[in-house]
């Protein structure tokens, strides 16, 4: 709520109203992504505390989900590439895990889990048969945007899980921008990007949304000290994988269960837009894990 205390007649002052401030005018930015439609998707082995084989799977629903996402972004009028997706590798859906792409720079990947490491090369040779000359892949292990996240000044870099710690420097020698460490401490939230998501990318303040319980103590003060406005969720929002959210600076694009969030977004100036990926959820992936960004 804002008010003044402004002089009324006979001088004696009162407080005008000025009733709440206007939530930020945001504005999108035209984004291009890589996915792989999830025509293999199943849950036949647990690498992850979201993943239980004995539960029943609907590749047919998981396609329909997938899609919807798809064709959201396109209605927003970003640009949509798709990878081939291939037999035995259930989780190569979940692009995002398989490349980081700043200024046209790329890192591929290195996956903890065996049964993840031949996604790796399929999306190599897709960089590279799509004009991306300079692909590096790691010697470290490093999945990719699952714990890394560009903010537009830095990539935070999460680990604990899955990213080897030392991975870190190497993105910051081959991408060649500023990473800060960030320490995951809840199995639920293996992947800094269930964890913690950017908002706007594009402002010299950069804003994120994040659940802090999902880092340690020192990393939680690291995001205090680096986004004090941030949005903070709730621990409803993150059980629904709300934060594994996509932004383009102004539309928000997360899972139908995050409605806490969503009111959050909406009173800072963004515009929700809500998804269903419930049986994707079922192998511990959202919006964001289905989605790599091609930045440059």
């Amino acid at each position: 709520m804002t008010s003044v205390s402004i002089l009324g007649p006979g001088d004696e002052p009162f407080v005008l109203d000025l009733g709440a401030p206007a939530a930020p005018v945001r504005v999108p930015t035209t984004r291009r992504y890589l996915m792989c439609p999830p025509e293999h998707f199943t849950v036949e082995y647990a690498i992850n505390p979201w993943m239980d084989p004995t539960q029943p799977i609907s590749t047919e629903l998981a396609m329909a989900q997938w899609t919807a996402l798809k064709d959201a972004y396109e209605r927003l009028g970003h640009k949509v590439e798709v990878i081939e997706p291939q037999p035995g590798l259930p989780d190569m859906v979940f692009a995002a895990n398989s490349g980081t792409v700043i200024d046209g720079r790329v890192l591929g990947s290195r996956f903890r889990a065996e049964q993840r490491a031949a996604e790796a090369d399929h999306f190599r040779r897709w960089f590279q048969t799509n004009g991306y000359h300079g692909v590096v892949m790691p010697e470290r292990t490093n999945e990719a945007e699952g714990d890394f996240a560009w903010t537009g000044t830095l990539l935070l870099a999460g680990t604990g899980f899955r990213t080897d710690p030392a991975a870190h420097a190497e993105a910051q020698e081959v991408l060649g921008v500023p990473v800060v460490s960030l320490q995951l401490v809840d199995p639920r939230y293996y992947h800094l990007d269930v964890a913690l998501v950017v908002l706007d990318d594009q402002s010299p303040n950069p804003l994120v949304a994040y659940y802090p319980d999902a880092f340690s103590a020192g990393s939680q003060q690291v995001l205090r000290r680096l986004f004090p406005d941030a949005v903070i969720a709730t621990g409803t929002d993150a059980a629904c994988l709300g934060l594994n959210a996509v932004s383009d600076g102004r539309h928000v694009l997360l899972p139908v269960e995050a409605t806490d969030l969503a009111a959050q977004l909406t009173a800072r100036g963004f515009e929700p837009v809500f998804v269903d990926i419930s049986e994707l959820r079922k192998s511990g992936g959202g919006p964001k894990c289905c989605t790599m960004e091609l930045r440059g």
